[in-house]
């Protein structure tokens, strides 16, 4: 494992994934691809689920889970140090110049164009979890339908947005219950 290398990644990962933790799985997913050895575009899907589930900002709880997978603590801090820094660096830079630039038209025509990319960034991200996780490709090529899965998220649909009773009830219930019927039903 070089540390360096996986510093690097991260570094650029967080660099570029503007709009929050979801902004974060594209990268993870080019990185799955060039660096097959780290972590597979499956498991990815599991490091979301992990990373929802768990406290804490999502991309670095990715990072985290990523780069401990990857080697160990050493490697988790390195991956989370390595996601996190582009983000210290440029808070500091903006704390301080902010007041020079505050009311800069260009400065807020910048932050307007990156909400866009930010939302279709997030968007591809959203439907590569779902490709991943409701659709399969055999080894004879052909893609088939994971109806357990499909299932399981219309339930949660329905649940969440059409009956009274359970529309109020804290997210966590249903991660929680997601996670027993995973488990119940062999996801």
């Amino acid at each position: 494992m070089n540390f360096l290398t996986l510093f690097f990644e991260f570094f650029k990962t967080g660099l570029f994934a503007v709009g929050g933790g979801m902004a974060t799985l594209p990268f993870l997913y080019d990185m799955a691809g060039r660096h097959p050895e780290w972590f597979t575009a499956a498991e990815v899907a599991d490091m979301l689920a992990v990373s929802e589930s768990t406290p804490g900002p999502i991309g670095v709880n990715m990072a985290t889970f990523a780069g401990y997978k990857m080697g160990g603590i050493v490697g988790a801090l390195v991956a989370t140090l390595g996601l996190i820094t582009p983000s210290v660096i440029v808070i500091l830079l903006v704390a301080l110049f902010l007041k020079s630039f505050r009311n800069s038209p260009v400065v807020e025509s910048v932050f307007y164009g990156l909400r866009p990319a930010s939302s279709a960034m997030i968007a591809a991200a959203g439907l590569t979890v779902v490709g991943t996780t409701l659709v399969h490709t055999g080894e004879s090529g052909w893609a088939f339908f994971d109806w357990k899965a499909i299932l399981l998220a219309a339930v949660l649909l329905v649940l969440t947005r059409w009956v009274k009773p359970t529309k109020k009830l804290h997210p966590i219930l249903f991660i929680l219950a997601s996670a027993v019927a995973g488990v119940v039903f062999s996801f």
